[in-house]
Parts: C-alpha cells; structure tokens; sequence
C-alpha cells in the first residue's frame, strides 16, 4: 500500500497533473455558453416556448450572468446561434484535449494525428459535458426542480409519491450513470487501448468523490445560499466555481489512480517474464 500511494502522489505531482484541474474547470465553466446556446438553437427549430427555460437560467444563476445568456436564447438568427454553438464546443473541447494529451504521455503512448484527437477530443467533452450537467441539475438542484413541477396542479394528486420516489431513487440512479460514463472518458481518453479493469478505482473514487462533494453543495444551493439576494452577492458565484473546480480534480486524481493501476500491473508483468 505504501509503494501504491507513493506512485499515486508521484503521478499527481507531476507538473501537467497539477494544471489539469484549473484548466478543466475554466472550459467547464465556459460550456455554459454553448450549451445554452444549443438549447435555443432546439427550441426555434420546434417552435417551442423559451420562457420557462428563460425562467429557471434567472432564478438559478446571477442577473450578470442571465443578461449574457437570455439573449442567446431569445436570438431567433440560426445562422449566428449555430456558429456561435459551433466555435464554443470547439474552444470548450480544449479541456477535454488536454486531458488526452497528458493521458497518453502517462501511458507512454503515440499521438494521433491532430484531427482525429480534436475529433476524439469533441466527441470526450460532449460526454463530459452532459455529465457535468446531469450532475448539477439532478444531484444540486433536482429536489427544487421536481417541487416546482409537482406543485402544478396536474400533479397535486400524485405529487408527494412521485416526490419520495425521486428521492428513493436519485443516489443509486446517479450512481450508475456517472460511473458509466466517467468510466467511458478514461477508457478512451489514451490513445491506447487501456482494459476496462485499469480504469475501475478511478471512475469508483471519481464517481463517489462526484456524489459527495455534490451532495454538500446541494445541502448549501437548498438550505444555506439566500437567491434573494444571489443578485448582489458574488458569494454563491464563488462557491459554484469552487465546486467545479473540486469536481475537476477529483477528475484528474481519478486518472492518477488508473495510472498508478496501469503502471503497477506492467511492472508485475515485466518481473514476471524476467
């Protein structure tokens, strides 16, 4: 156990390791923008209602941040949205690509050719992207969003069964579809071919560390942040930041420990054939 950690701090001490979380986080955070983005682009194709969605973005996030993004939803040019939507994915997937790089430096792999690994690279953030949401939406926010649908009156009747079953269900369900996909992300972020059993404790540490960290965040966005006043206090912005910025490293300690699992088991191979 001791060799094990020992290898594990070496790789997260590892220069590009340690700049790996800020940088993750920043392209995290710079999503937001095409994202919402996209869920215009959608909703003037089907010709279908932005103000709920226009009313969740101001209850949720500061009035500065609002004025930004309102106007994308509202913007009824496609052209513009799908160029706009287009150019942020591809400056977002600059995290996920760096991610790529240092992976294959750690599992000492070629590089492919640059358009293939932005390919790769587009294809990781689109992934992550949507996990990073999933998280947010259903793990910070879902019991003040399930309540805001259950208290319409379509569903007065069935509300406080449908209510207790997303609680029942939230952690397991959460559980399974993180693990899922963070074990996808780190399978294929080498361009090697890494089995699925090197990935194992990384996307478990990962996945667990994900749902903690979002739980006590959920516990401060429901019981302790006052959106009252969440339009003249930068507070809650910073605590936001602060979670994406954890999540992002419990991202790369994740590939540390698939890493120090990769290494350890090609060292016992090479001692065993010596």
């Amino acid at each position: 156990m001791k060799k094990y950690f020992i290898k594990l701090y070496n790789v997260i001490r590892i220069k590009e390791m340690r700049i790996l979380p800020g940088h993750l986080s920043y392209f995290l955070v710079m999503s937001i923008m095409p994202l919402i983005t996209l869920i215009g682009f959608i909703a003037s194709c089907f010709n279908l209602s932005i103000v709920e969605v226009s009313e969740f973005v101001l209850q949720f996030l500061p009035i500065e941040v609002s004025n930004l993004i309102i106007p994308l939803l509202t913007n009824n040019n496609m052209s513009l949205n799908l160029i706009l939507m287009i150019v942020g994915f591809g400056i977002v997937s600059n995290g996920m690509h760096s991610i790529i790089l240092v992976s294959n430096t750690l599992y000492k792999t070629e590089e492919e050719n640059g358009l293939r690994l932005r390919i790769r690279a587009l294809f990781l953030t689109i992934i992550l992207i949507n996990l990073f949401f999933f998280t947010l939406i259903v793990m910070g926010f879902g019991n003040i969003i399930v309540k805001f649908i259950l208290d319409l009156k379509i569903f007065s009747h069935i509300s406080t069964y449908v209510y207790q079953l997303f609680i029942l269900l939230k952690y397991p369900f959460a559980f399974i579809l993180i693990y899922f996909f963070i074990t996808i992300l780190y399978t294929l972020s080498p361009v090697k071919k890494v089995k699925s059993k090197f990935v194992v404790k990384g996307a478990l540490f990962t996945t667990i560390g994900w749902i903690l960290v979002t739980t006590v965040y959920s516990y401060y966005a429901n019981n302790i942040a006052n959106y009252d006043l969440f339009y003249g206090n930068i507070s809650n912005l910073v605590v936001l930041l602060i979670w994406i910025y954890i999540l992002s490293y419990i991202f790369v300690i994740g590939i540390g420990i698939n890493v120090t699992e990769y290494q350890l088991a090609e060292t016992t191979t090479y001692n065993i054939k010596k």
